[in-house]
């Protein structure tokens, strides 16, 4: 704890008691005398509560994911901010991206309040500078074309809320994911999703229940945007880097699952492709060169499935 923390007077602190994720789950009175079988049972059951909370926001999610897809189309990006736990998941998730989907790094970004930093060691007292969010967004270039999700399990978390409204006053899309009820905090958002996870096992530690629940929902969101940007054909990600073994290997299953073809033809179709699957399959499946795909490809706003649509054709892979 910093000295100067500790040199304010108690009445500058707000007291947080009343928020949800502050509360003891009353599970949990006895937790430090349970046996570790009890406890791990303990654990299981309370985990089943995050899928539920997901559950119950449905249509909240289903529009951060309509309405961020159509403004990256537009050329916006999509920033996660938060701090501490919250924050970390938003960068885990943004960095998931480019790997995954072949996606820029600056497309999908994690701000988290202490900067990188932050993500080894615990820099908590930098989530109570409200105006610091600000400086950090603008270091990274948001505009008016762009989303911002702003994550923060208790929904007090000043650099969170000062993020929310400056986004506001740009006329961002701006997103909060919080767990608490509206009684508890409002969220300065166009779009509110209430991951209502209830009172941790360890009052206050939202990296459990509360993360879980978050981590799901961003998982949802960015996976789901992606598919709506055409990164994925079927259930196969045909938008990825292929940029180690498991990823090279990955890339010429996909290719000779989806063409029905040997894993040396898949190979010699990557390598002409340039190490692009969406271009192979193209390629593979209508006898293009490489130019007239990469045409075609861009014709369709890089949309494989457009694409092969726009062409008439399908591939025996898949039924």
């Amino acid at each position: 704890m910093s000295e100067g923390i500790l040199s304010r007077s108690s009445k500058n602190f707000i007291n947080r008691g009343h928020i949800l994720t502050e509360k003891s789950n009353p599970r949990s009175t006895q937790l430090d005398r349970l046996s570790t079988q009890e406890l791990v049972r303990l654990f299981s059951e309370e985990d089943l509560i995050p899928q539920r909370a997901v559950s119950d926001v449905l249509p909240e999610i289903t529009e951060a994911v309509d309405k961020i897809a159509d403004r990256i189309n537009n050329g916006g990006k999509l920033f996660y901010i938060g701090a501490g736990t919250s924050g970390r998941l938003g960068v885990l998730d943004a960095s998931e991206c480019p790997p995954t989907f072949c996606t820029s790094p600056d497309l999908v970004q994690g701000i988290l309040a202490g900067g990188d930093q932050a993500l080894k060691r615990s820099s908590e007292g930098k989530e109570d500078n409200r105006y610091a969010a600000k400086e950090d967004l603008l270091n990274h270039g948001i505009n008016d074309k762009d989303c911002l999700i702003g994550i923060t399990a208790g929904g007090t978390t000043p650099y969170v809320l000062g993020a929310l409204d400056y986004a506001n006053s740009l006329g961002c899309l701006t997103i909060s994911i919080c767990c608490v009820p509206i009684t508890n905090a409002k969220m300065p958002s166009l779009i509110d999703i209430r991951l209502i996870t209830g009172p941790e096992l360890i009052a206050g530690s939202t990296r459990l229940k509360a993360g879980t629940a978050t981590k799901m929902t961003l998982n949802i969101i960015s996976t789901s945007v992606m598919i709506k940007l055409g990164k994925v054909y079927s259930d196969r990600m045909v938008d990825m880097s292929a940029t180690n073994e498991k990823l090279y290997d990955r890339s010429l299953r996909i290719i000779s699952d989806l063409l029905v073809l040997e894993r040396s033809a898949a190979n010699d179709l990557l390598i002409k492709s340039q190490g692009s699957v969406k271009l192979a399959l193209l390629i593979g499946s209508t006898g293009y060169d490489i130019k007239k795909a990469e045409l075609i490809l861009s014709q369709n706003q890089f949309n494989l499935r457009k694409a092969m649509d726009s062409q008439g054709v399908s591939f025996p892979g898949i039924n």
